[in-house]
């Protein structure tokens, strides 16, 4: 991921909780490793005209993570998390990614989602999962 520094902070934390709203991600980092946390939208990004996410996740150098807290528009998050990844990415189709959505509705698991899936992991090498309301993701579970 592009170099950040004004915009990231690193974390070693057990537990790095993301929210806006009533949406909330906690990253569960028992080993304690450092991974930064960049806050992309009002600080890399801060052109409203741009579609970006909220956060990126770097736990390791092969590792990126893109996060999106919403409300109930799942349609627009995938669109904030699609350009988020072409415009931080250093390289959209080889680095391994996650992306999360967490809404405050999340609508009924359908042959869409899975569509989505399927892109993402085509075009991003990238996992997508979208959960109501809280979601937990376990670091040390993750792997390159």
């Amino acid at each position: 991921m592009k170099s950040l520094p004004e915009c990231q902070t690193h974390k070693s934390n057990p537990k790095i909780t993301l929210k806006e709203n009533r949406s909330k991600l906690t990253f569960l980092n028992p080993n304690r490793d450092e991974v930064i946390v960049i806050q992309v939208d009002g600080c890399v990004i801060k052109d409203d005209d741009v579609l970006k996410c909220d956060y990126a996740i770097v736990p390791s150098d092969e590792i990126e993570m893109y996060v999106e807290l919403k409300g109930s528009d799942i349609p627009h998050a995938i669109k904030q998390l699609e350009s988020t990844i072409k415009l931080l990415s250093e390289n959209p189709k080889k680095i391994k990614k996650h992306c999360f959505i967490v809404s405050t509705r999340f609508p009924k698991y359908t042959t869409s989602i899975q569509i989505l899936k399927d892109k993402f992991r085509k075009n991003f090498n990238s996992t997508f999962q979208v959960k109501n309301i809280q979601d937990e993701c376990d670091l040390s579970k993750i792997k390159p």
